[in-house]
């Protein structure tokens, strides 16, 4: 489709992993995203989401 990449295009694109893309599609961090049955079509001009992983366990600091 004219104007649109792949999930494969576009981890390729952006030096990431298409399971990544997929979770990103999934999440709505991409904008302007189609879903055709089970694929996911992205923009070409889409920017690469930034993901920002927080994990908030127990503190190791003794206070």
């Amino acid at each position: 489709m004219e104007g649109f990449m792949t999930t494969k295009e576009a981890a390729e694109k952006w030096n990431i992993s298409v399971r990544q893309v997929q979770n990103h599609c999934k999440s709505g961090r991409i904008k302007g995203v189609l879903r055709v049955g089970t694929n996911y079509l992205i923009p070409e001009d889409a920017m690469k989401p930034t993901y920002v992983y927080l994990y908030e366990g127990k503190s190791t600091a003794h206070d």
